[in-house]
């Protein structure tokens, strides 16, 4: 295997992130101080690469998908992953934040009405105006009542007297917001479907894809009186925002995955490394039946496997339905010829092309 791969794609964590090089000039970034390290990777990781056997094969990728991993995580750009539902797109930034001890992946499934505030942070200003007029309202706990005509807190304090201290708890920063946070190891966020957003989400990704930052407005107006608030993040930890800016240290592995439902602008794709996952071949698809269901479940399934790869030209299917089907026939305990047409007619079924309604 080359010596330049920092991700291998082996399937096995090792610490060949501490050998990436420095940035190139212009992707070099300088937010800090950098916030603590995220936690370990999450269960929906490990049931997706199938690290919870560990007799079983994991996500192996081939030889062009690791090397424009690597691409990406020297140069410091998005990866565009585009490919057939169920060819693997997501699975990828799974696969680098375990095997690089990333920690969590940070996801941000898009949808029609998903906006670029949405991936950056939430601010609920309607509990806000609640809390505050209930505190107006609520005399002091002092044992005493109230002096009357005592001034109200003021918008921007907390019970303490504190300015600006009240409103970091009605701020929580996004998936696209938290990987933007300094850290000294670049954070994976997935970025899922972008092809299913609102026309405008790709154009008004640009700015932060290329400045590495952010400002939240609610803060910047505070910064005078309150230079740092405590807000949280998207893995529900505390974080210190400073001026009301965020700003990376070391820019975010990020994947943008695309099922190909529409074409995105050119400003887009020229900040971005693009690599497009073909239909999995019988190889692959043995190596992620091993993944989940263990060591030999490829050759006791190959004909499911095979019923799967028989299709007519233009026949869209995805790799879940040839696992929804081999897991039914494992429950079932299909052995009797008399019970081999169900499982054939249910596989078939459950293997139905995706662009067929009958």
């Amino acid at each position: 295997m080359s010596d330049w791969l920092i991700y291998r794609g082996a399937g096995a964590p090792h610490d060949g992130i501490e050998q990436l090089p420095p940035p190139p000039p212009w992707r070099d970034f300088d937010g800090g101080p950098d916030v603590p390290p995220p936690a370990a990777l999450d269960p929906a990781s490990e049931r997706r690469l199938g690290v919870l056997r560990r007799e079983a094969s994991h996500h192996r990728p081939g030889e062009t998908e690791r090397e424009l991993v690597n691409a990406a995580l020297y140069l410091r750009r998005p990866l565009l992953v585009t490919g057939a539902p169920g060819s693997g797109k997501s699975t990828l930034a799974h696969s680098v934040a375990y095997e690089l001890g990333l920690g969590r992946v940070l996801s941000w499934p898009v949808v029609s009405r998903s906006t670029l505030r949405d991936g950056l942070y939430a601010y609920d200003a309607i509990g806000r105006l609640q809390d505050l007029q209930i505190a107006r309202a609520t005399p002091p706990s002092t044992g005493q009542d109230a002096p009357e005509g005592a001034a109200a807190p003021a918008p921007d304090t907390d019970h303490t007297g504190e300015p600006g201290g009240g409103i970091g708890r009605y701020i929580r920063l996004g998936p696209l917001g938290t990987a933007l946070l300094p850290a000294a190891r670049p954070r994976v966020l997935l970025v899922d479907e972008l092809d299913k957003s609102d026309i405008d989400l790709p154009n008004d990704l640009l700015n932060v894809l290329e400045e590495g930052e952010f400002r939240i407005p609610e803060l910047e107006r505070l910064a005078g009186s309150a230079p740092e608030v405590r807000v949280l993040s998207d893995d529900g930890a505390p974080v210190t925002v400073r001026d009301g800016r965020v700003r990376c240290h070391a820019f975010p592995f990020i994947v943008l995955t695309s099922n190909g439902e529409r074409d995105f602008p050119a400003p887009l794709l020229r900040r971005c490394i693009h690599l497009h996952i073909p239909v999995p071949d019988k190889e692959r698809l043995a190596a992620m039946v091993r993944a989940h269901f263990g060591e030999g479940a490829a050759e006791r399934h190959a004909s499911v496997i095979d019923r799967f790869l028989d299709r007519e030209p233009g026949d869209v299917r995805a790799v879940d339905q040839l696992f929804n089907a081999i897991h039914l026939t494992q429950q079932a305990g299909w052995t009797d010829e008399d019970e081999e047409e169900t499982r054939r007619r249910l596989t078939a079924e459950l293997m139905r092309p995706l662009d067929r309604t009958r």
